[in-house]
């Protein structure tokens, strides 16, 4: 029997310039009396994590705050942010202040302060026991300082786990933030990759919810059965098409024009409302193989250090890993939903031509050159010797690899990955 049902929901949403002035009232909404700042060090010295906590601490409630939020969160760094939160608390909220990263870092410390065992016990299987949290966990205020994870809308934290080399995440319903407080004037300090990487997270976020499997193509289920990503469904699609839309006439322009937040363009602004609508959209349909190859990209990263980033470490950022393999991979989808994708890429670029497989993928390499982002898998440095482990990484996130518009085999996605190599 097919499915009938899909499922819907997102937090309390606060959009619009000076919305995080606002933080401290909603937290007293919540009850809060002492609550958790979740940081990192690069977005602690934009001083707005500082500004946000006096702004909350003028409403009579004490925060804490932890700025050892790891860039790209391991399970280590993970666990030094849930011993903190353990041994400073206990809190009646978290609030979360940062790109994807900080915000993921904070679902982990609520779900670890609120519920009993550790890390790996919620993690996704097969690398973790994929157990469900039995209690409830705190109120989370989430506010993102990047344009692109659509984090302050999931119900999902990602994070790499060290000793197998592979990112990987946590899925549950009561992960999603309670309220997602999208203040556009927080996202103008970011460097020029940092806008085009995250933007690429918005794009595939839309692009991958609006192609996924449809919701009435699964089985049927069962109530306890329903997961967060339902497949594509009119609701979140409604998202996605109005994320494109928003791309197609900002995306160059915030990466070009940095700190244009309300003028001409207003580029900041709508990049903030499409990784607000693209995070409503995937955060239930669902996405697939370009996020399922992302963690394996980033999890076996050697040397590569990208401009805007920390560079103590290797890295291949996010979106930037997402949007590495997703030409290749949209030309494999095709044929699941051809109108799906031509109507993407036409709403991606109104002038597109042709019919084919190859529309999509060639919107997409282009904005992609034009922004800024690595000439494919080469470039950040992996050749052909790696595929297989790439491939073996991929094939280990099921949960993202069901929600593909059709079965994906490991010969697929080596295939995927060595048309990724270059993509100009």
């Amino acid at each position: 029997m097919s499915e009938t049902v899909f499922t819907y929901a997102a937090p309390a949403l606060k959009f619009g310039i000076g919305a995080s002035a606002e933080v401290g009232h909603d937290l007293v909404q919540y009850g809060a009396r002492r609550v958790l700042l979740v940081t990192d060090a690069g977005v602690a010295a934009t001083g707005h994590p500082a500004r946000i906590a006096e702004q909350v601490a003028a409403r009579g409630v004490e925060v804490v705050t932890f700025d050892g939020v790891r860039v790209e969160p391991t399970d280590d760094s993970m666990r030094l942010a849930i011993d903190f939160a353990r041994a400073e608390g206990p809190f009646d909220a978290i609030l979360a202040v940062g790109g994807g990263s900080s915000i993921d870092t904070a679902k982990a410390v609520n779900l670890l302060t609120t519920n009993p065992g550790e890390l790996m016990d919620y993690i996704n299987a097969p690398v973790g026991k994929a157990l469900a949290p039995t209690k409830p966990l705190l109120p989370l205020v989430a506010v993102p300082t990047t344009t692109g994870t659509g984090a302050e809308s999931t119900t999902i934290c990602v994070l790499d786990v060290l000793a197998l080399k592979v990112k990987t995440g946590i899925s549950h319903a009561r992960l999603r933030p309670t309220l997602a407080v999208v203040d556009p004037a927080l996202t103008v300090s970011q460097p020029a990759l940092v806008t085009a990487a995250s933007g690429m997270d918005i794009l595939c976020h839309a692009l991958e919810s609006y192609t996924a499997r449809w919701f009435a193509d699964f089985d049927a289920k069962q109530p306890e059965q329903r997961v967060p990503y339902c497949g594509a469904n009119p609701i979140a699609d409604m998202w996605s098409e109005k994320a494109l839309s928003l791309l197609a006439g900002a995306f160059r322009s915030a990466v070009r024009e940095g700190g244009d937040l309300t003028g001409v363009s207003g580029a900041r602004e709508q990049m903030a409302m499409a990784a607000t609508f693209a995070g409503l959209g995937f955060g239930n349909a669902g996405v697939h193989i370009p996020h399922a190859n992302a963690y394996p990209i980033a999890g076996r990263v050697r040397d590569y250090r990208p401009a805007g980033y920390p560079d103590d470490e290797a890295i291949v950022p996010h979106g930037m890993a997402v949007s590495l393999t997703a030409p290749e991979a949209f030309r494999f989808t095709f044929e699941a939903a051809p109108e799906r994708h031509l109507h993407a890429a036409r709403l991606l670029d109104p002038a597109a031509e042709g019919d084919g497989p190859d529309v999509l993928p060639r919107v997409l390499s282009t904005l992609m050159r034009d922004i800024g982002i690595p000439n494919g898998l080469a470039e950040v440095g992996f050749g052909d010797a790696d595929v297989d482990d790439l491939v073996e990484g991929s094939l280990k996130q099921q949960r993202l690899l069901a929600t593909a518009p059709r079965p994906v085999t490991d010969d697929d996605l080596a295939a995927v990955f060595r048309g990724s190599m270059e993509h100009w």
